[in-house]
């Protein structure tokens, strides 16, 4: 694991750089942090939250719950689910299509309604069907994607949901570990308004939104009615602050106008630490790619090309330019995890093996290979996505494939992402960079490769279409047994190296540069992390 602290004296030396002015109404007194996103904007506010990971990071496991939570308390080990909205959970002894959930008796929402079995189904409603009253197009763009195992639900009696499924599913607690639970009274109390209830929401979580200015800042407090005592904030306040710029999010940071920055510029890491700021890294579950696209025409389709390309790749040289602040890959998961396995293709840097294969292929110094690849300049996950992708396009062209890129906005990017490589949105573009939360078996590995989950059905942007592939995903829903679905688990991993179906670069450490102030933060090794522990010191 990687941890590292080092404090000192904060220095406030470059006031209003950031070229941003201290926002009006944020709270400098003790006890408030401010925290400065990769987002551009302040993520959905509603239950299902956009902006990726960083989305749910911020918005989603802040002001709600889960019936499946994950465990964000240990920094020493990988997080694990846990109960949430729900206390316990079983698949059918006989019918392994169907799921029984015990919901959590006494839970709140912020207005003061009760959480309880119908108060689910009403948020499965929200974003499964179309025609509910609750149907909110944003939140199950979403979340739909997110549970595509779910065919049904019903509330037994107050305290007991069952959920069935298309096909035995081990993976559904893993998808529902996603899905974010509204309350139904206060979308009422707004006049059945999402635009109404994103200004005041209401959910099960921990913190409270009581301020809130799209592209500028948002603001929560504790709730102190809340269900786990353990994670009630002890923070008098938290607030967020869209800054999408790296250089922007430090010279913020210098100055005081926030006390943490997600993902610092890795050049800027030697001064911070220098002037007294906490530089904290984990290794947590995520991959920096790009997703390949499988479509007809696509150069991609040639697995001497997929190869060569990752071949081409200096890795070991980009982890330096992050200045150590990465884990180069080995695939697609890191190396070490439990689903690893052993795949036979390795990962190396290897100009005049990737030149042959290129020669094979039908392409020479002369004749390169040219293509286009969707990026983005920010977002969750991305870590420094500009300088990165120039590095791997550098490597690529020495490769002769010579690359284009076109850059869109990151919540343009996931949009993209969800319409598909055939979609107008894509432009023409064989390939986008894109880091993905390796997590889970589905959102892991099945979302991104299985056949019939293309867009618009699933998140399969390269519409790849293997029946080898797709068995294997078979084997792991139907093995409820840890062990045995770990063993699927590795095989599908080496299928996903040996066969380069991405360009598979390198993993995150996750790195958050904050002021010595900031007091009690554990990181998990999670995309997802608990504010709740946080205090800041005078």
């Amino acid at each position: 694991m990687l941890h590292s602290k080092i404090f000192a004296t904060a220095g406030l030396a470059l006031a209003l750089s950031a070229g941003i002015a201290a926002a009006p109404g944020i709270a400098l007194a003790q006890g408030t942090l401010r925290i400065g996103m990769t987002a551009s904007d302040i993520p959905l506010t509603t239950g299902q939250p956009d902006q990726g990971g960083e989305g749910q990071r911020f918005t989603g496991y802040t002001l709600y719950d889960s019936l499946i939570n994950w465990d964000l308390t240990s920094a020493d080990k990988p997080s694990d689910l846990v109960p949430g909205l729900a206390t316990s959970w079983a698949v059918d002894a006989t019918d392994k299509n169907k799921w029984t959930f015990k919901i959590r008796e006494g839970v709140k929402f912020h207005d003061g309604s009760t959480f309880d079995a119908e108060a689910a189904v009403w948020n499965f409603e929200k974003l499964l069907n179309q025609q509910a009253p609750q149907f909110d197009p944003r939140q199950s763009a979403q979340g739909r994607t997110r549970i595509p195992a779910v065919a049904s639900y019903r509330a037994v009696d107050k305290y007991t949901l069952e959920i069935t499924t298309k096909s035995p599913d081990a993976t559904l607690p893993y998808q529902l570990a996603w899905i974010m639970h509204s309350s139904p009274a206060q979308w009422e109390k707004v006049g059945k308004s999402w635009e109404n209830f994103a200004k005041t929401p209401s959910g099960t979580g921990p913190w409270k939104l009581t301020n809130f200015v799209p592209r500028e800042r948002a603001e929560m407090v504790p709730f102190a009615e809340y269900w786990d005592k353990t994670r009630v904030p002890k923070l008098e306040k938290l607030i967020l602050i869209p800054l999408p710029e790296a250089s922007a999010r430090t010279a913020a940071l210098r100055s005081g106008q926030v006390d943490w920055i997600e993902a610092p510029s890795p050049d800027a890491i030697p001064s911070l630490k220098s002037a007294g700021f906490s530089i904290v890294v984990n290794a947590y579950p995520h991959n920096w790619t790009w997703h390949l696209s499988r479509v007809e025409g696509s150069p991609w389709n040639d697995i001497r090309i997929r190869k060569a390309a990752n071949l081409a790749v200096d890795r070991d040289g980009i982890k330096e330019l992050l200045s150590g602040l990465a884990i180069p890959a080995q695939g697609f998961f890191p190396p070490g995890h439990q689903w690893f396995g052993e795949p036979k293709f390795k990962l190396k840097h290897d100009i005049a093996e990737a030149r042959k294969l290129m020669t094979e292929a039908g392409y020479s110094a002369s004749k390169p290979l040219t293509t286009k690849i969707l990026i983005a300049p920010s977002g969750s996950g991305q870590m420094q996505p500009l300088p990165m992708n120039e590095a791997v396009q550098q490597g690529l062209a020495e490769a002769w494939i010579k690359v284009d890129f076109e850059v869109v906005d990151w919540n343009t990017l996931i949009n993209i992402w969800r319409a598909g490589a055939k979609h107008e949105t894509s432009r023409g573009a064989t390939g986008m960079n894109y880091t993905y939360f390796i997590q889970d078996p589905f959102t892991g590995f099945i979302r991104h490769l299985q056949g019939n989950l293309a867009p618009p059905a699933g998140t399969n942007w390269g519409f790849y279409n293997d029946p080898d592939m797709d068995q294997l995903f078979d084997q792991v829903r139907n093995t409820f047994d840890k062990d045995g679905q770990t063993a699927v688990l590795k095989k599908i991993h080496e299928k996903y190296v040996d066969d380069a179906l991405f360009l598979m670069v390198t993993h995150d450490v996750n790195p958050r540069a904050m002021s010595a102030k900031v007091k009690g933060f554990v990181q998990a090794q999670n995309w997802f992390q608990n504010f709740s522990s946080i205090t800041m010191a005078p």
